[in-house]
């Protein structure tokens, strides 16, 4: 389908590569130009596209290969895993391999997690801290970090994490998948309605907690697209209900409406209400400012003082951080602010 830049005025391509790069969706964007008709970027601005493109591809189809080899590994080990996140949704793309490619994450049940760590431990160059609560554990193996994931609870309030654990349950229990042929492997990944759940979930995890990038919310639009024929909407209602980020859909559904162009009629419970853009307009101010991850953010006050002074200077950032997300959603804000108040006070208590 054409797209037409001319309604947006000049457009200056060097500053669309800058953000491009700031939120890793350069090869997203070049495919994207491709179907421009009115407008062309300089020669040396649509080499730079062109360029970080290839190199995309070229990670891509390394790590597509790597994740096969592993998948393989494990099931000799009779370890049976699902992908979720980076690869897995690059496949709701037109162009998967133009999509830049993150961490391999593994999301495993309780005996296949724990067999998963014993098998790969030792592969591994190096071997991050376990996070026993919410079983959690990365690595690096051949330069690719691999993240083993025995939940994927948020951290944010408990009604998320007990429909995420409700969820994870009808994928590994009920069989919720669905499959990706990666050159001759199978992988499974959750089936879309799950999907939908494990992806949103994620994006107000990072969006609360650090900074929330473009990247994950074009992610979101392409995995609605794709499935917009098979999404159950009724149980998507319930379960956000359940998850009591209702709002959240809402607001971000407006956000991918006004600025990236995702047909209304394609994104389930969207409403038009004037609400939903003024709160989506502060996501997106919040967004550009924070970077992917909250890239953009000085984190040196980590290695340039004590324990103690960062810790504070790093709660008076997440003081900040609640004060504008409460002028977004307010009640949530303020869950997110005790959540977090009463984790540091837990590693305070065991001296970490």
């Amino acid at each position: 389908k054409e797209s037409r830049l001319s309604i947006f005025g000049t457009i200056d391509f060097r500053d669309m590569y800058r953000i491009a790069e700031e939120q890793s969706v350069v090869g997203l964007v070049a495919a994207g130009l491709e179907h421009v008709s009115d407008k062309r970027a300089p020669k040396e601005d649509a080499l730079q596209f062109v360029g970080q493109a290839l190199q995309i591809v070229q990670r891509n189809l390394a790590m597509n290969s790597f994740v096969a080899k592993l998948i393989e590994l494990l099931r000799e080990k009779d370890v049976y895993t699902i992908l979720v996140k980076g690869q897995g949704l690059a496949q709701c793309y037109e162009r998967p391999l133009w999509r830049a490619c993150g961490d391999v994450d593994l999301f495993l049940s309780d005996n296949n997690y724990q067999n998963a760590v014993n098998q790969l431990t030792p592969l591994a160059n190096s071997v991050d801290e376990e996070n026993k609560k919410n079983l959690h554990l990365s690595m690096t193996i051949d330069s690719w970090i691999v993240e083993l994931h025995g939940t994927l609870r948020s951290g944010l309030w408990r009604r998320i994490d007990k429909e995420l654990d409700n969820v994870q349950r009808a994928v590994f229990y009920d069989g919720r998948v669905r499959s990706w042929i990666n050159g001759r492997t199978q992988v499974f990944l959750p089936k879309d309605d799950e999907d939908v759940i494990f992806v949103f979930s994620h994006i107000l995890q990072h969006f609360f907690k650090e900074g929330v990038g473009l990247r994950q919310i074009c992610d979101w639009c392409r995995l609605l697209f794709k499935y917009k024929d098979s999404i159950d909407v009724s149980l998507l209602e319930k379960r956000l209900q359940s998850m009591g980020v209702m709002t959240e859909w809402k607001a971000f559904s407006a956000l991918t409406v006004n600025y990236f162009g995702m047909p209304a009629d394609i994104i389930p419970l969207y409403s038009a209400n004037r609400k939903w853009s003024r709160k989506a307009d502060r996501i997106m101010e919040f967004i550009l400012e924070t970077g992917n991850f909250g890239h953009n953010r000085d984190y040196s006050y980590y290695k340039k003082y004590p324990y103690v002074v960062y810790k504070a200077i790093s709660f008076w950032r997440h003081l900040n951080d609640t004060l504008r997300h409460f002028m977004i959603f307010p009640i949530d804000a303020v869950l997110v602010l005790f959540g977090r108040m009463d984790e540091g006070i837990k590693m305070i208590a065991k001296g970490k």
